[in-house]
């Protein structure tokens, strides 16, 4: 990606002045890019700014702090310092470039240029359009915070330095896209994360070389990833501030996008992404209840229809069981027609979910209930156990955390009603192994995707099994490999 000339700031502040009205087109053509020239202590002076992403007010007492101490100065002081010294707000920084002054206030800073002087000053000013704080839609729990990510960066990362008040607790900001420059922020405990990991992401997002990433979390994800047609997620995504802090404190590392509502979450495996925080808002018992029904739920989205349409079109049921399955009179069509035909319904029924508005959601329910379901039934294109199934298998869907996940699983169940259909039980044996197999020969940045389950680590697979107490858990996940392993060093060293 061709990239622009570096030009140092020159010391005629008219020289200045063309540069940044050829590049910017200040003007009618770009109304949202200030310039206000003002004279303070006898020099010329040019304050640039984007109206869209300053806080006003604060420019305006500053520039009457420039008036007030103008007046009472002479002007044969250093104007520079003296300017310098009167900006009243705490982050202050010089600038020697028109391209890092450029940069700099397009992201909601001010920069102000004086005649006879080749450094700029900077302040950061910015005031981003956005949002204030609410739960995530797809991350509600009963009790707990409801504060969420929103779409500022600066904002998110205060969320998470809000959890976790430690000086070894790290924000490092980088800038990617040509074009875009979008602020990505690397969070990482420095004494905990492993720093072979970070050295590696750090690269990764260096390495990134594109005109803009307007698409933020995602687009990143693709870029220091590259899983290619592999449907399952490789990091996790969150828009809980307590639910990444809790990861961060395990030894993971955070990525924060500006513009994005929901953060990254790296390496994680298959059962990261099957944890939900409600379950750890519970008691032990009632959390480990919640998580393994969440589990069943799980696995029957994937295996639930498939296992159905096995067993009735193979007559794989005793007698007493008959009940289960329809029998061979009750339908017309093929009964894996059936399945998929209502697999692409209610996968279209939910994407005009999404797109409807919130006060027409209930009748669009009621539609879909009554007047497409129990039609379809009555007039003999579905029989109700496919109805009943598939509907079963969404609902497990539904109960699935991660919704990249729940896609993916869609896919493999699919994968198995075809194989079912056209290979009956080797079909079935075939692709469920082939489907385990797959997933054990995922890796995410080196960490494979099944573990603690492939390579079976018993400590691991007890953690997740059942959800351990907080007092109890003095050992934090070797997948990560942390700097310091133990959650509770005090109490480990007395053991």
């Amino acid at each position: 990606m061709e990239k622009q000339a570096t030009k140092l700031i020159s010391k005629v502040i008219t020289d200045n002045a063309d540069q940044m009205q050829q590049i910017l087109d200040i003007g009618p053509h770009n109304f949202d890019v200030g310039v206000r020239e003002i004279r303070i202590l006898g020099r010329d002076c040019r304050i640039y700014y984007t109206n869209s992403l300053v806080d006003s007010s604060i420019l305006v007492v500053m520039m009457r702090e420039f008036m007030r101490f103008s007046s009472e100065n002479e002007k044969n002081v250093h104007v520079f310092e003296e300017i310098k010294q009167h900006l009243v707000h705490q982050q202050v920084e010089e600038v020697t470039t028109l391209n890092d002054s450029i940069d700099k206030m397009l992201t909601g800073r001010i920069v102000i240029f004086i005649d006879g002087e080749s450094t700029g000053l900077c302040i950061d000013l910015r005031h981003y359009p956005g949002r204030t704080p609410q739960e995530p839609d797809v991350e509600k729990v009963v009790r707990g915070s409801k504060d969420g990510f929103t779409e500022n960066i600066i904002e998110n990362s205060g969320l998470i330095r809000r959890r976790i008040r430690d000086p070894r607790f790290r924000c490092e900001i980088l800038q990617i896209g040509v074009r875009s420059k979008t602020d990505v922020c690397i969070c990482f405990l420095k004494d905990v994360a492993n720093p072979g990991l970070i050295k590696t992401i750090r690269k990764e997002l260096k390495a990134i070389d594109v005109d803009g990433i307007p698409m933020a979390d995602n687009a990143v994800e693709e870029f220091i990833l590259r899983q290619g047609w592999n449907p399952f997620p490789l990091v996790r995504y969150t828009g809980r501030p307590d639910v990444a802090a809790v990861h961060l404190l395990e030894g993971h590392i955070v990525l924060i996008s500006d513009t994005s509502p929901s953060v990254m979450i790296l390496p994680t495996t298959l059962f990261h992404h099957v944890q939900h925080a409600e379950e750890y808002r519970q008691v032990t018992a009632s959390g480990a209840l919640l998580r393994w029904f969440r589990f069943m739920a799980i696995l029957a989205s994937i295996f639930l229809v498939p296992l159905w349409l096995l067993i009735v079109t193979d007559h794989l049921l005793p007698d007493f069981l008959n009940f289960i399955g329809p029998n061979d009179k009750d339908y017309h069509i093929p009964l894996i027609l059936q399945i998929l035909i209502a697999e692409v319904g209610i996968e279209t029924l939910r994407l005009a979910a999404i797109h409807t508005p919130t006060a027409l959601s209930t009748a669009l329910g009621l539609i879909a209930a009554v007047l497409i379901g129990q039609i379809a039934i009555e007039a003999g294109i579905f029989v109700p156990e496919v109805i009943l199934y598939t509907s079963a298998a969404s609902i497990g869907g539904f109960a699935t955390p991660s919704y990249e996940l729940q896609l993916a699983n869609k896919m493999v169940r699919i994968l198995l009603i075809l194989a079912v259909g056209f290979f009956h039980v080797p079909g079935f044996m075939f692709a469920s192994t082939l489907f385990i197999i797959y997933l054990a020969h995922v890796r995410n940045m080196n960490t494979p995707y099944l573990w603690p389950f492939i390579p079976f680590n018993p400590t691991g697979l007890f953690n997740i099994v059942i959800r351990r107490a907080l007092p109890t858990s003095v050992i934090r996940p070797s997948i990560v490999r942390p700097m310091d392993k133990y959650r509770q060093p005090a109490k480990s060293k007395t053991k």
